[in-house]
């Protein structure tokens, strides 16, 4: 669209419109100091696009940003590595300068290509959504074991890609994924003044979730947001810092539980790599 209006010439125009003012601000405050105020809070960038429109795949012949000069937009997974590398390298910046990082935290799986979730996986540190890694078992696992958060809105989901009551969210919940409530385009999806108090409690009611998940939902969202630990702990999440279970209706052992799962296939690696070693010390 930008291309076609004439206000780019190229995708390396499109990434330096975006990048450019924030290495600017990052290096001299003083040039832009309404965006260096802004930027104290923002804790996150997203990449929204309607996933469902077919691209094609990207592959290593593909022309670099400066060479991308026609009307056709680049594939997700290009956009988002391109985002991760320029994001990447402004981080590294702001933390040489003591000032706070912005995590890559997407939009994706809610349609189009599994493709996707596989560039994700790689580039972010969560995503919203997610829900089509219900059609590869393999990524899943990945998801788990990496506990890539996921900030799933079965409200807008049921709205516009998956009916409700065949949302993922709680399989992905009962196999130990890092999976959260949250809301989606609020003013347009929930029907109350608090659409995430809505989420959890039609999340509940459908889904027979007792006060321990809720507890647990509650937690996971905790753990994938932005806010430094001391505003956490201003907000009584002392609990929560320390790896003590959540208040009194989230149980340690529940969450040891999930721990050990998670670590474990490490483990087992870690002893099968010791098992040569064992065999010939026994000889």
């Amino acid at each position: 669209v930008y291309q076609q209006m004439g206000i780019v010439t190229s995708f390396q125009n499109l990434l330096d419109n975006i990048f450019l003012p924030l290495f600017e601000v990052t290096i001299d405050p003083a040039s832009h100091p309404q965006l260096h105020v802004f930027l104290k809070q923002v804790v996150g960038l997203d990449l929204v696009d309607d996933e469902s429109k077919p691209e094609r795949r990207p592959t290593k012949h593909m022309p670099t940003p400066e060479e991308w000069t026609n009307v056709f937009n680049p594939a997700f997974s290009y956009y988002a590595y391109y985002c991760y590398a320029n994001l990447y390298t402004l981080n590294k910046l702001r933390e040489s300068k003591g000032m706070n990082t912005i995590k890559f935290r997407p939009h994706a799986g809610e349609a189009g290509d599994v493709d996707h979730l596989a560039a994700t996986f790689l580039l972010c540190h969560s995503i919203s959504h997610g829900i089509n890694l219900r059609k590869s078992p393999v990524l899943q696992y990945l998801y788990y074991l990496g506990q890539i958060g996921l900030a799933m809105s079965p409200l807008s989901n049921n709205s516009l890609f998956l009916d409700y009551h065949r949302n993922p969210f709680p399989m992905f919940f009962q196999r130990g994924l890092n999976v959260s409530l949250s809301t989606d385009d609020p003013l347009q999806i929930h029907l109350t003044k608090e659409p995430l108090v809505e989420e959890y409690s039609i999340a509940a009611s459908l889904w027979k979730l007792s006060s321990c998940d809720l507890c647990e939902i509650a937690r996971n969202s905790v753990y994938q947001s932005g806010f430094s630990h001391a505003l956490k702990g201003t907000l009584d999440w002392q609990e929560l810092l320390q790896e003590r279970p959540f208040r009194e209706r989230y149980p340690q052992n529940k969450c040891a539980h999930h721990q050990d799962r998670i670590q474990g296939p490490d483990l087992e690696r870690r002893n099968a790599a010791r098992l040569p070693q064992q065999r010939h010390l026994a000889r």
